[in-house]
């Protein structure tokens, strides 16, 4: 079985697969996470990082926030970068607009991993009924569980997000992204 290594902008994206992988993954698989001091640092090492990797058939996760940038140019770009490194099979996934988006997806997840009662009612608003579209997901977050925070609250909800979950598009293609990944090694 091949290692996947994820390739990551922050530490909250590390917590969040620490949870959620092991419910997705085959057991036993290897993973290694890289994670950089945001998506400008990952954009400047991605390429220098995929050509220097030397584990024999590792397989390449990219995960990055959307934020406010343009998605396919986004995706694009990384995916030119691990072309150019030599690793055109890379997975490149981008949230729509940041992590949080796919938390508003699922806030029975969010509900349970925090603790909170009756935020999962709340899941049919505006807010959280297309969570990829809302520009401001960390915000709205914050808003919904002041609790909330970035590494602490991602590594909980992780354990909780329910991967058939469809609110999020991004969340899903990820899903579907490392399912077929898993099946096929791309």
């Amino acid at each position: 079985m091949s290692e996947i290594v994820f390739f990551l902008e922050e530490p909250s994206a590390q917590a969040l697969l620490e949870g959620l992988l092991p419910r997705l993954l085959p057991q036993g698989q290897s993973i290694r996470y890289l994670v950089f001091e945001g998506k400008q640092d990952l954009e400047k090492q991605l390429a220098r990082k995929l050509r220097g990797y030397r584990v024999p058939e590792a397989k390449f996760v990219i995960l990055r926030d959307k934020d406010s940038g343009d998605c396919r140019k986004t995706k694009d770009e990384l995916v030119a970068q691990c072309t150019q490194a030599g690793h055109p099979d890379a997975l490149v996934r981008i949230a729509c607009h940041e992590l949080e988006s796919w938390y508003l997806a699922d806030l029975s997840a969010v509900e349970k991993a925090l603790n909170l009662n009756g935020l999962a009612r709340r899941q049919g608003s505006r807010l959280c009924a297309k969570p990829d579209s809302y520009p401001s997901p960390y915000q709205t977050l914050k808003k919904l569980a002041p609790s909330y925070q970035k590494v602490s609250g991602s590594r909980e909800i992780g354990l909780h997000l329910d991967t058939g979950n469809t609110r999020s598009k991004s969340f899903s293609v990820f899903i579907a992204g490392l399912r077929k990944l898993c099946r096929t090694g791309l």
